[in-house]
């Protein structure tokens, strides 16, 4: 699942999120009488090879396995990205523009969302959303750099994104697909946030490796995205080729 640096702003305390939504939430499971103990603690992880990302641990949310850690920010946003991600392809692609309303799901530090909401300008809305409390918190300080106000920071479940019904024009994934472990909960709410024949992009790393991204055992192929994505209703309508170390697959609903 390049950044133009900005000056930190004066201290004027913590920047609360603008639009902050938080996602129903299913109360946790009663502990069942006899049940085992739960394991010890998992062993430190082993040293990560260069050009690769560190994978995460478990999530305590259900429906997600491993979630990139927001400590490991920096990775994601390495001065080349701008080179072989192509934003402004993408977002061409999904057929973003002035007054789109758009979400980037899974949004981690804000990296897209940044570039969304200049591409949607004032008269556009972009619903950043992720399911940890430190990405949003990344999020909102970035885009108070940036000076943007178009933005909503929007705090997900890992099955709800907690998006508003029939709003969104387009919405985006990059990179997270593969942590989701509940994918036909999770598209299923975001096919109903979209506006009839709106669309939804996802990108995900090649799976014979090679470039930025995680461990090649973390990708799955465009057919495992597909066939889920249909399994909640949505529709392929074709797959982008022009990324170097990554393929867009385009749906709609």
């Amino acid at each position: 699942m390049a950044t133009p640096s900005a000056q930190v702003p004066a201290e004027q305390g913590p920047v609360r999120p603008q639009g902050l939504v938080a996602a129903p939430r299913t109360p946790a499971p009663t502990t069942t009488p006899g049940r085992p103990p739960a394991p010890p603690p998992a062993l430190p992880a082993p040293p990560v090879p260069p050009g690769t990302r560190p994978s995460a641990p478990p999530s305590q949310q259900r429906g997600h396995g491993r979630l990139f850690q927001p400590q490991d920010l920096g990775m994601l946003e390495g001065p080349d990205r701008e080179a072989w991600q192509k934003p402004d392809q993408i977002m061409d692609a999904l057929g973003i523009g002035d007054g789109s309303v758009v979400a980037d799901l899974g949004a981690g530090g804000g990296w897209f969302t940044v570039r969304l909401a200049k591409r949607v300008g004032p008269n556009g809305v972009v619903y950043a959303e992720d399911i940890q409390s430190q990405m949003i918190e990344a999020i909102q300080r970035r885009v108070a750099r940036e000076g943007l106000h178009n933005v909503s920071a929007v705090l997900g479940a890992a099955d709800h994104p907690a998006l508003p019904v029939a709003r969104l024009d387009a919405a985006l994934m990059v990179d997270t697909f593969h942590e989701v472990e509940d994918t036909r909960s999770l598209l299923t709410n975001v096919r109903a946030a979209l506006k009839p024949g709106g669309r939804l992009g996802i990108v995900e790393y090649r799976t014979e490796g090679g470039g930025p991204g995680p461990s090649r055992e973390e990708r799955i192929p465009p057919a495992q995205v597909i066939r889920a994505a249909e399994a909640a209703g949505f529709r392929l309508v074709r797959q982008e080729q022009f990324l170097q170390f990554q393929y867009l697959l385009i749906f709609t609903r």
